[in-house]
């Protein structure tokens, strides 16, 4: 699937650790799924406004599409979108990029489903109203499959 970077609105700077590098010089692949993981919880905390306390995520399933890879030099960027919106679990879509001369380069793309969980409950549970609400209304209603 070739994603269209205008198709998202929010996009935070990702920092390359060294720790995040293996031997042959590159960023490991597990560490994307961190990447993705820091880049979700900013989008929540500053667009979504998710208070993840009081209601839980949880992560369901996660795929990475390894396209090219990111060395420590480079400097990085991740752009988020929700892309489904279930009852009680929604798909995030990741997209990493590496700034080059050119442009944004994309490297990596991954999707997480999330699944909205109380913790004392241990189950899932509906995704809150407000958060749905500014999920559909961020990343516009026509980009989003709603399977309710």
């Amino acid at each position: 699937m070739a994603e269209k970077l205008t198709d998202y609105k929010y996009k935070t700077p990702i920092a390359i650790r060294f720790s995040d590098i293996d031997a042959a010089g590159h960023v490991n692949n597990a560490v994307y799924l961190t990447y993705f993981e820091e880049a979700r919880l900013k989008y929540w905390r500053e667009i979504i406004k998710w208070n993840v306390s009081e209601n839980g995520v949880i992560v369901g399933r996660s795929e990475v599409n390894y396209l090219k890879p990111i060395m420590f030099h480079d400097e990085v960027a991740c752009y988020i979108r929700t892309t489904r919106i279930g009852n009680s679990s929604f798909d995030i879509m990741h997209v990493l990029v590496k700034k080059t001369e050119q442009g944004e380069e994309i490297c990596t793309t991954g999707k997480t489903v999330c699944i909205s969980y109380d913790y004392n409950l241990c189950k899932s549970i509906p995704i809150p109203p407000a958060q749905r609400h500014k999920m559909i209304e961020f990343d516009e209603p026509r980009l989003i499959l709603n399977t309710n």
